[in-house]
């Protein structure tokens, strides 16, 4: 009689399982293409008996030839778990992750380590993938996915241990095959660290560098957060929820979609397989193009992709929705023709020309300019509806936020369409710098985004001549990152990182914006011919591989100039900061110049400790400069080892104006007479200078006197010249220092009195071009009339409150009948800020909530926050947390909007220091959006009260994760407001009174 025990069963099961595996080798060879078939057979079988020979039994104690089948996704492992709760301060979302506990010898066991001195993030680097195998199945209903991969490997050092990246996976399926002997080696123990995010195998015997061999896992992730392999959804026109998979894995995400080597110098090819629901509303994209498509289990599709070029992790991407689109064709002089693709929903298709245009316009620029064809056979552009970053660009399927894509002339404003404009360019830059030659590290990030960053527009440019897009540069890029350059909570553009939130950190604008003004400064230095040669050369040089801020320096240098190219570079890249040169004069045709760091706190001089610098803050500057009597600009460099130099200048100059347009990254300050003779010549006649150079003028005088290095006199007596200011790039510095007064002298009720008389007279010449609220074809006229009009109403112009008033109560009465697209956002703002009531929120409320368009839901949003009654605001604050109103990757901007607001100032600060932990649980410690909060809404405040609340609240949450940087830049700013107006608001009111006697 047979006994039929748990034991017997799962052993006999077992057998059948890895016969079944024999056979299906077998049928595989008799079906030719031998070599093909039988790898696939072989991974297939690895799988199979990986699974049988390494899952415990219930006791704990693994019987002999026990089997586990794989479940379905979503179904919790067979066999005992380890059950790993996240570290406080991990930045992961609070939960737990599970790993099936392998057969071993040794125990399995998982580290958190957090007591070491020193954590290794790094991964050693004696196994390195040759290729990835990946197979990934989303459930878009329950939120699940599950994977396999196989990693053919190269063994660099003989080694019985492989380390891999893991993140947030369950983990119950890994196995190591020899390749020639097609023998498997047994597993002998594992371990998971969850503060480094790896896995590392132990194996029976030690991998050989003269053996091939395959690493296969099997595991299951959840489609959850904006990072990783995640679900989105949106709402169709049936007022049903749709859901789509999607993925983000720059920086350290990719890790959370499947077991990799997730480091961006460690590229290798992909193959990968998608599967979707079956029907001709889905589709399933990814890196390549589709190589071949099987109906599976009836509602379901594998969709195989073509090999990709070799890659890093982060730039792999998958995406299974529905989607619909509309394509054109790249015909460039260089390389072959091929196809561009731009995906959205089904209700957004009708907005994606302008998308298709300007993606098949830049990209044609880009081969012409970086004379290298594009690498790949197709360039897909996708919107989606939940991103958390402005966008993604993943190799061959670039992802954006809806907002960054998607354009409507009915709904989009000039700053919109430009914002499109410019996200595609930028993205479409990475495929050569980014993609093609990656940074070895995160240290060097600003390689590609500082770069990106700058020749984004050389490509908005090629295909708009008449946007004078370059004078934009100085308002979108420069201005803000000099301001924070200027404090102690900078950092060097090149900086040591090693742990994810560390990474994570470095996405801020010194890397961005102040590594796209130095790559802006060295392209005008060594001409823009050789800077092009340059880049040219290191692309090629490094092709599908990976480089560091040294080898893009000498592939520059070597086209031979007079100076050390590296070394002034390196200037600006190894320390933080910029300089102040200061200009004396010796005699009527000589300066003499000078230079120090600049900061803008003058008590941070005092400060005795502050961040060592290899150059003690000095700078090798591109000095340029040309006087009263010659427009022809010359140039010297001042080297940091140099403590002065001389100008000479043309006889009978009046004056001098160095930092022609603004292209470097320092600032001025001019001896008294020569800030009056540069005042007076711009009052005499505003063209005397260009647009740039005089918006240069007004954005240093007025840094110059916030950090009490100029008197606040001397700022002010230069603005008198914008009575006669026309022009929108000055214009919109000086109405950023307007409006920033405003808010500083909001507390001292005398000065600002006085102040907002000469503000409104200063604006007042403007608003009168301006006054009919009407907006053209001319691109930067428009962008013109939107900064004088918001300058206008903000200041209190009786004329522009009383228009805004009228147009807002129209469109409360008639939501479906609205004004231009590019005066809504402030006909929204400040008309509910003069006019608004509980019924007229409610109205906007609603026509937020029923608005399809991305954009002008954006502009909607901002106007709900210009409401004055706190209890309203407080109630957006609370609808807002629900992501049925608001999307989870708009909630940050709409804490931020109400900030904004200096009534709901104090009601957001309060709810994020009572909120902080359910912030931290949903958008992660390691999430740079939410790093930039506190800045962002703390930037208004100037008391001692504040700055304890703000002390205590960084005491109780000490953990910072990827807001590390920015918690130190709120806590600079409040400082510096304190002693704002003690040092300045005398000098302005004394000022004030003079000019208004006179």
């Amino acid at each position: 009689m047979a006994i039929f025990t748990a034991k017997n069963i799962a052993i006999f099961l077992g057998l059948a399982v890895v016969a079944f595996g024999a056979a299906t080798i077998v049928l595989a060879v008799q079906k030719a293409d031998l070599s093909s078939k039988l790898d696939d057979a072989r991974n297939q079988l690895e799988i199979t008996t990986t699974l049988s020979a390494i899952t415990p039994t219930i006791d704990g104690n693994t019987s002999p030839g026990g089997s586990t089948n794989p479940t379905s996704s979503g179904s919790s492992p067979t066999g005992p778990s380890i059950t790993i709760t996240t570290p406080t301060g991990s930045g992961s979302s609070p939960g737990v992750s599970t790993v099936t506990t392998p057969k071993s010898t040794t125990p399995g066991h998982v580290t958190d380590d957090p007591g070491h001195e020193h954590i290794n993030y790094r991964l050693p680097r004696n196994v390195l993938p040759k290729r990835y195998d990946l197979y990934l199945e989303p459930n878009l209903e329950t939120g699940n996915f599950s994977g396999r991969i196989s990693i053919p490997l190269q063994i660099v050092e003989n080694s019985q241990i492989i380390t891999i990246h893991s993140s947030g996976l369950e983990l119950f399926g890994f196995s190591i095959l020899n390749v020639n002997t097609r023998m498997r080696i047994r597993v002998l123990s594992y371990e998971e660290n969850l503060r480094t995010e790896t896995f590392t195998i132990t194996f029976s015997e030690t991998l050989r560098t003269d053996q091939p061999y395959t690493l296969s896992i099997e595991y299951r992730g959840q489609l959850s957060g904006l990072n990783g392999f995640y679900r989105s959804s949106y709402v169709d026109e049936f007022d049903e929820t749709r859901y789509l998979a999607t993925t983000m894995f720059e920086p350290t995400y990719a890790r959370k979609a499947f077991p990799c080597f997730d480091e961006p110098d460690i590229k290798a090819p992909f193959r990968v397989t998608l599967v979707r629901p079956s029907g001709s509303d889905f589709v399933a994209l990814s890196n390549m193009n589709v190589d071949g498509q099987k109906l599976i289990g009836g509602s379901r599709t594998e969709v195989e992709f073509k090999e990709t070029v070799p890659m890093s992790t982060y730039l792999t991407c998958f995406i299974v929705a529905d989607f619909v689109s509309v394509s054109g064709i790249v015909r460039p002089d260089l390389g072959d023709e091929f196809d561009l693709n731009v995906y959205s929903t089904k209700q957004q298709k009708d907005k994606l020309d302008y998308a298709l245009q300007v993606g098949i316009g830049v990209t044609k620029f880009y081969i012409e300019y970086f004379g290298i064809e594009y690498p790949l056979p197709k360039l897909d552009l996708a919107g989606i509806p939940d991103f958390n970053s402005g966008a993604m660009e993943q190799w061959g399927l670039v992802t954006f936020r809806e907002t960054a894509l998607l354009f409507d002339e009915a709904t989009s404003s000039s700053p919109n369409k430009l914002r499109v404009a410019s996200v595609i360019a930028h993205e479409i830059a990475h495929m050569w710098f980014g993609n093609l030659v990656t940074m070895k590290w995160w240290s060097d990030l600003w390689l590609k985004e500082g770069f990106a960053n700058f020749i984004e527009y050389k490509g908005v440019d090629a295909i708009h001549k008449d946007w004078n897009i370059m004078d934009h540069f100085i308002l979108d890029q420069l201005h803000n990152v000099m301001s924070l350059d200027a404090s102690l909570a900078s950092h060097p553009i090149v900086k040591v990182v090693e742990s994810p939130d560390q990474v994570a950190e470095l996405f801020d604008s010194i890397t961005y914006s102040k590594g796209a003004s130095i790559v802006r400064m060295l392209e005008d230095f060594v001409g823009a011919d050789k800077f092009k040669q340059g880049v040219t050369n290191y692309l090629n040089k490094y092709s599908y591989d990976s480089a560091t801020t040294e080898d893009l320096l000498t592939e520059i240098e070597a086209l031979g100039f007079d100076y050390d190219i590296k070394s002034m570079v390196k200037t600006w890249t190894e320390q933080m900061g910029l300089p102040v040169i200061n200009v004396e004069k010796l005699d009527s045709n000589s300066y003499i110049v000078t230079q120090n760091r600049f900061l803008s706190n003058p008590e941070d001089y005092l400060i005795s400790t502050v961040e060592p610098s290899p150059f003690n803050y000095k700078w090798s500057i591109p000095l340029t400069y040309f006087d009263s009597q010659s427009g022809v600009v010359k140039r010297e460099l001042f080297e940091h080892s140099v403590n002065e130099i001389t100008i000479k200048v043309d006889d009978g100059s009046e004056w001098i104006k160095f930092n022609k347009d603004q292209v470097g990254f320092y600032r001025v300050n001019y001896p008294q007479d020569t800030w009056k003779a540069l005042s007076e010549a711009l009052i005499k006649n505003v063209n005397t200078m260009t647009a740039g150079d005089r918006a240069s003028l007004v954005d240093d005088v007025f840094a110059l006197a916030d950090a009490t290095q100029v008197r606040y006199g001397t700022a002010f007596d230069l603005t008198r010249y914008l009575i006669d200011e026309t022009s929108y790039v000055p214009w919109e510095v000086a109405s950023s220092k307007l409006l920033a007064l405003k808010e500083k002298l909001y507390y001292s009720p005398e000065v600002y009195e006085s102040y907002i008389t000469y503000a409104r007279e200063l604006i007042d010449n403007a608003y009168i071009l301006v006054k009919d609220w009407e907006i053209g074809s001319d691109f930067t006229e428009n962008f013109l009339t939107s900064t004088i009009l918001n300058a206008a109403c903000s200041l209190g112009h009786t004329g522009c409150l009383e228009t805004v008033s009228e147009k807002f109560e129209s469109f409360i009465q008639n939501p479906n009948v609205k004004e231009s697209p590019d005066i809504r956002e402030t006909i929204y703002y400040y008309g509910m800020m003069t006019s608004g009531s509980e019924k007229s929120w409610n109205v906007m409320w609603n026509a937020y909530k029923n608005e399809v368009d991305t954009q002008e839901k954006i502009k909607l949003m901002k106007g709900l926050a210009g409401i004055k009654e706190p209890w309203i605001l407080q109630k957006f604050i609370d609808l807002s947390w629900d992501e049925k109103n608001v999307r989870g990757q708009d909630y940050i901007s709409c804490l931020t909007n109400i900030a904004n607001n200096p009534i709901g100032r104090p009601i957001v600060w309060d709810h994020v220091r009572n909120n902080w932990e359910e912030l931290v649980a949903r958008f992660g410690l390691n999430s740079r959006v939410l790093g930039r909060l506190i800045p962002s809404i703390t930037s208004g405040f100037s008391t001692q009260i504040k700055l304890e609340e703000m002390t205590t609240f960084f005491e109780k949450y000490p953990e910072a994760g990827a807001g590390t940087a920015s918690r130190k830049e709120a806590n600079e700013n409040i400082k510096n407001n304190m002693i704002w107006v003690e040092q300045n608001a005398a000098e302005i009111y004394t000022w004030l009174t003079e000019f208004s006697s006179k």
